[in-house]
């Protein structure tokens, strides 16, 4: 894990870091709104990757923010098994994720099929989401 607290960045600049450290293989990337020192509003990043990415991650962070220092620390992780499926409803297929531990299952509709569903259909988000669930049950 890589965290640091940054200041004096702009949104933009943050988004576009996020999506730069995402595209060189970080796990997760996720921003905490903090105050610093002397009440400066700032921001909490923290980024989730493997051993062999954290120095690739490293300089996208340096080079695409205000951050000067960060930390960097060895989490374990316990992940669920993951496996994807297509449901079909009324207005089309949509992907949904199967995540399983021990004799735990859920399922979740992927975001930008449902999405995209939703933009073709005409229907409302909502609506899409609603008619997959119905399928899984």
């Amino acid at each position: 894990m890589l965290e640091t607290n940054i200041d004096d960045c702009t949104g933009e600049q943050l988004a576009y870091c996020q999506g730069q450290l995402m595209q060189a293989g970080a796990l997760d990337v996720s921003f905490l709104p903090l105050f610093m020192k002397k009440n400066r509003p700032a921001y909490a990043l923290t980024v989730i990757c493997r051993p062999e990415k954290q120095e690739e991650l490293v300089k996208i962070i340096f080079r695409e923010t205000t951050a000067v220092g960060l930390r960097k620390s060895i989490q374990e992780r316990c992940v669920m098994k993951r496996n994807f499926c297509r449901v079909s409803t009324e207005y089309g297929d949509i992907q949904v994720k199967i995540c399983e531990y021990d004799d735990i299952k859920k399922a979740y509709v992927e975001y930008e099929s449902a999405a995209q569903l939703a933009h073709e259909s005409g229907k409302p988000l909502d609506e899409i989401y609603r008619k997959a669930y119905t399928k899984l049950i």
